[in-house]
């Protein structure tokens, strides 16, 4: 049987030719009319009865490239790539028509990436971009550059929802479903093997002065995550002409949030977003308002502890945090330390630099926060719990997902969320100072700043090489925290 585009191309042909005896075609834009063979030949199409059934007109003109004779001659050829070419552009994908990546491939490289991808959003970003534009042409550049600029208007983790998508493009849901767990599963089996090292009642003289020189260090890596979104936050205000006074009044409150509210830090966020959202419509924003007041119920039902606690903890996560990965910080270490005393500070430092030297999502994190507070079980609930919301936009949304970027209300509520959040990281750097102990942590810190934010030296180096000064006191019988 033959391919129903083959087809089609044929049945173009044959018209061409028909029209080409009675003296009736002639080359119009994008046409050509060939004499093919021999020059005035008249070749008889093999008509096999009555035409083929089912070709739309429309898509066999497009499918036509030109007039040649038979069925391999250059213009039949160029007939079939045409409608190759046109449909797939219509189907809005790169591969081939019917074609969808082999689900075997997608495990294999988005764990790739989820094992390598060290240095967070941006490195991640970078591979993705690598393989599935540069490398193997599954998406174009546009479609790419629109799905980063529709994942950052969602809360959550964007570069994970970037991984989704950019799975669910080339394989479909299933394709979604296997590229998301083999980007996030490493991350979080890595996080919840050193957290059980780490976080262990006794662990080795070794292993708590690496614990307490990275942990030193993280303080001075939320100010580099802040500041290094800051510029870019601002540079929009500009170009779009938006009120730069209230981004720097989001960006103040966030801040303040940031260090002072601990558990109810994603409430400030929330409020930020739909002022900014009621201040562009001029009216109020009632389903919205209705979200935040579940979000107040949520939290406050939250407050007994217990499972439902680490699931409102890992939800904030996962689907409530706008603006950056780093924000997750502030939003654990209010519930995790102060809260329900799940964990020292000095463990949550700890927790917090694990998620930042393994490779893939930071917001793996969770599964140490977990793990303190229920086992291994507690770490495998809250990571589901924190990345099932980043799958739901994805898979629930559909076609819809790529046009969230023109939508207007999304856009508004970022515009004030967002700088909310980058203010909640620059604050957070002043609990996770208070957190520190022993003296020489602070100098490891003010060198971690120093590199970081001055040499702009990388996290991961800047976190390993704090982590062995720790371990260089820690083994000369210096004071370590407990």
């Amino acid at each position: 049987m033959l391919d129903p585009l083959e087809a089609l191309a044929q049945d173009k042909q044959r018209d061409a030719d028909r029209r080409q005896r009675h003296g009736d075609v002639a080359a119009g834009p994008g046409q050509q009319v060939h004499a093919g063979g021999d020059a005035g030949e008249d070749a008889r199409p093999d008509d096999g009865g009555q035409r083929r059934q089912g070709c739309r007109p429309e898509a066999a003109s497009a499918a036509a490239g030109s007039g040649g004779h038979g069925h391999g001659d250059p213009g039949s050829l160029h007939a079939l790539t045409s409608a190759r070419s046109i449909l797939a552009r219509i189907e809005g994908g790169t591969e081939k028509r019917g074609d969808r990546v082999p689900l075997a491939t997608i495990a294999r490289e988005w764990t790739r990436i989820g094992v390598t991808g060290f240095g967070g959003p941006p490195a991640h970003i970078t591979l993705l971009r690598q393989l599935v534009v540069a490398r193997n042409g599954w998406m174009d550049g546009r479609s790419f550059e629109d799905a980063i600029a529709a994942c950052n208007l969602l809360p959550g983790p964007a570069s994970t929802q970037l991984a989704i998508f950019c799975a669910y493009r080339v394989g479909g849901w299933p394709g979604a479903i296997v590229g998301g767990l083999g980007f996030v599963v490493p991350a979080v089996v890595m996080v919840l093997a050193l957290a059980t090292v780490f976080l262990a009642q006794a662990p080795p003289t070794w292993i708590r002065g690496a614990g307490a020189g990275a942990g030193a260090a993280v303080a001075a890596v939320a100010l580099r995550a802040g500041l290094d979104l800051v510029g870019p936050s601002f540079a929009r205000v500009r170009e779009d002409g938006r009120e730069e006074l209230r981004w720097a009044v989001y960006l103040l409150v966030g801040a303040v949030a940031g260090a002072l509210t601990g558990a109810f830090l994603v409430l400030v966020l929330l409020a930020c977003g739909l002022l900014e959202l009621a201040l562009r419509r001029r009216q109020r924003a009632t389903l919205s308002l209705d979200g935040a007041s579940l979000a107040l119920v949520l939290a406050v039902v939250a407050t007994s502890g217990g499972i439902g606690a680490l699931c409102w903890t890992a939800f904030k996560v996962g689907a409530l945090s706008f603006g950056g990965g780093f924000v997750i910080v502030p939003l654990m270490q209010g519930d995790a330390v102060h809260t329900y005393h799940w964990m020292t500070n000095a463990e949550f430092l700890n927790a917090v630099a694990l998620g930042q030297v393994t490779p893939g999502p930071v917001t793996g994190t969770i599964a140490a926060v977990g793990y303190a507070a229920h086992g291994v079980g507690g770490a495998l609930l809250a990571a589901a719990v924190a990345f099932v919301p980043s799958f739901s936009f994805i898979l629930l949304g559909g076609g819809r997902f790529e046009r969230l970027r023109a939508n207007a209300n999304a856009r508004a509520f970022l515009e004030g969320a967002g700088p909310a959040a980058i203010g909640a990281i620059l604050g957070a750097a002043i609990p996770l100072t208070g957190a520190l102990s022993e003296t020489w942590q602070f100098f490891v810190l003010a060198a971690a700043a120093l590199g970081l934010l001055a040499l702009r030296r990388g996290i991961v180096l800047t976190l390993l090489g704090a982590g062995a000064v720790g371990v260089v006191i820690a083994l000369a019988g210096g004071p370590v925290p407990s």
